[in-house]
């Protein structure tokens, strides 16, 4: 009797053997949770819980070091990148992608197979085989009644046999929370959980991906990420101001708009049938604003440092509590509590993170709140820049290749420190040149400048002027016309007039003279008449210097110019 209570209990051992061995989701997804886990967490709709078996027969489990994973995969090793759209505000879906990454030359066609690019070589060279996978030509999946066992899930439950479900080769097990979810997938795969029931803070979502090997499947990836759920509203603020210099540095310019503009984080849409309100406190004594609008334009009209904060407010549709003793009756018979969502309204004493009122229609609403801090450095820049005249530069030597033009510029603020130019075709976008100078700040109060700029031919010219310091630039641009330079230009005539004034004197003192000549030569005919001709040739001689210097052009015409001046 004693030997057959031994038998009993070897085979009951032998029995609990294979559920002892058996593992479990949790044994093959993650090791960093403690037994009780599932324990804190609700049900997510349409997943399961990690305490169920894994059929390690079909879906083998392999560990981190494991020598298999090398050959895992045909030419390398594939990635898995898991993303999602957190954070998330509680009550909202939230979406995890994950996305495989296949060695180089690699990719999925139409038919779900890997196939080797064309005209691409990798290390090795290019492949002469078309396919790294042909699964369509394979007899994996079977046609016959007693070869679809292999048509399961690592839990045992059967693929879905949607349209198209053969050419989905790849096996994807989500995890988080304590529970599990199967998808039958291609190169990526998508799933949604609706965060209702998901604890505030970070959470870690798992993912481990199979591939299809005839009746079993081989691991090729492991891939995990951090995500957030919060009873906050996620907002973000952008600030734009024209002339700041450096949108990132929360240092902006007195006495011009600063736009801010807020940007909340709700990718499911779940805010959308929500009513929200902005409440703006800008630091600076000006009151509270609060708008429905999440654009706002506010000007600091003194420098220093500011603090702004911004709460918003977005009343989300919800089911109404259960009913519970009647507290008194309020002031307003509309609603247990009451809200101000007018611009106008003076702002309440504090916000709550979490507030429950009734509609008349009895309907319920949850306020959500999300909030936004920023420090401020307002200072002076320049706020303005104008081109108020354009003037050609006249040379004495016209050069057709350099031709110049004078820009006066008047700015508001204080003074620049640079100034640069960006002369263009006149579209404005093909850049012909940039040139940058330095302005010295010692010229006065007033922003009053000449900017000379040369251009390489006549046409009509793009001009972008910028005037820049530490925190500011300002622009402005316009179209230049440059007037082509020819003999008839301004310049020309004025050197013409000039030399022809020069030699009609010329002309004058000569003809004078030869007069006084004249007339000298008659009084001295009656004296001594050998003295003249010698006379004559130095007068000869002068007139020749005198008419080559002044008069230049016109010596080839000179008949005087035959005879070579002599040393009298």
């Amino acid at each position: 009797m004693e030997c057959l209570y031994c038998f009993l209990g070897f085979l009951l051992l032998a029995a609990r053997l294979p559920l002892d061995a058996a593992k479990r989701f949790h044994d093959v997804l993650s090791n960093e949770r403690t037994s009780d886990y599932m324990r804190e967490h609700n049900q997510l709709a349409g997943w399961s819980s990690d305490e169920n078996e894994w059929n390690e027969k079909l879906y083998p489990v392999w560990k981190k070091e494991d020598p298999r994973w090398k050959n895992s995969w045909k030419g390398g090793h594939v990635q898995a990148i898991l993303t999602s759209d957190s954070p998330a505000l509680v009550g909202s879906t939230i979406t995890f992608v994950v996305d495989l990454v296949f060695p180089r030359c690699q990719e999925e066609d139409v038919s779900g197979n890997i196939v080797y690019e064309k005209n691409c070589r990798n290390d090795t060279g290019s492949s002469p085989d078309l396919y790294v996978y042909n699964w369509t030509e394979e007899d994996g999946w079977g046609n016959g009644p007693n070869q679809h066992h292999h048509h399961v899930y690592p839990d045992g439950r059967p693929f879905p046999h949607h349209p198209g479900w053969k050419r989905c080769n790849f096996v994807y097990v989500f995890h988080t929370l304590g529970q599990y979810l199967q998808k039958l997938g291609r190169g990526s795969a998508r799933v949604s959980i609706n965060t209702a029931n998901v604890t505030l803070g970070p959470q870690l979502m798992e993912v481990i991906v199979y591939r299809r090997h005839r009746h079993t499947y081989v691991p090729i990836a492991k891939v995990k990420d951090v995500y957030v759920v919060t009873d906050h509203v996620p907002v973000f603020v952008t600030m734009y101001q024209k002339n700041d210099r450096n949108l990132s540095d929360e240092t902006f310019l007195r006495d011009l708009p600063i736009m801010f503009n807020v940007l909340i984080h709700d990718p499911s849409h779940f805010l959308n049938e929500s009513a929200i309100y902005y409440k703006w406190n800008f630091g600076d004594n000006t009151g509270l604003f609060v708008s429905n609008n999440p654009t706002l334009n506010h000007t600091y009209v003194l420098n220093g440092t500011f603090s702004l904060n911004l709460t918003v407010q977005a009343a989300v549709p919800g089911p109404c509590p259960s009913p519970a003793p009647k507290p008194p009756k309020p002031t307003s018979p509309l609603s247990t509590h009451l809200k101000c969502y007018y611009p106008n309204c003076p702002a309440s004493a504090g916000d709550s993170p979490l507030e429950l009122r009734k509609t008349p229609d009895e309907t319920c609403h949850i306020n959500r709140y999300g909030y936004f801090r920023a420090t401020l450095t307002i200072v002076d820049g320049i706020l303005e820049v104008n081109i108020i005249q354009m003037t050609d530069v006249l040379m004495p030597a016209p050069q057709p290749d350099n031709l110049l033009m004078d820009f006066v510029v008047t700015c508001q603020g204080i003074m620049p420190t640079e100034v640069c130019t960006v002369v263009s075709d006149p579209s404005c976008q093909i850049t012909y040149n940039t040139v940058c100078d330095p302005v010295d700040v010692n010229t006065g109060d007033s922003c009053f400048l000449t900017v000379r700029r040369a251009f390489r031919g006549s046409g009509t010219y793009c001009l972008n002027l910028t005037l820049g310091d530490d925190t500011s630039l300002a622009l402005t641009s316009t179209l230049v016309p440059v007037p082509a330079r020819d003999p008839a230009s301004p310049s020309s005539m004025a050197n013409g007039a000039l030399v022809s004034v020069g030699c009609l004197a010329i002309f004058v003192t000569v003809i004078t003279l030869l007069v006084y000549k004249k007339h000298k030569e008659y009084k001295y005919l009656i004296g001594n008449g050998t003295g003249i001709v010698v006379k004559g040739k130095g007068l000869n001689v002068f007139l020749n210097h005198a008419k080559a210097m002044f008069c230049p052009g016109n010596q080839e015409k000179d008949p005087l110019l035959k005879h070579q001046p002599e040393t009298v």
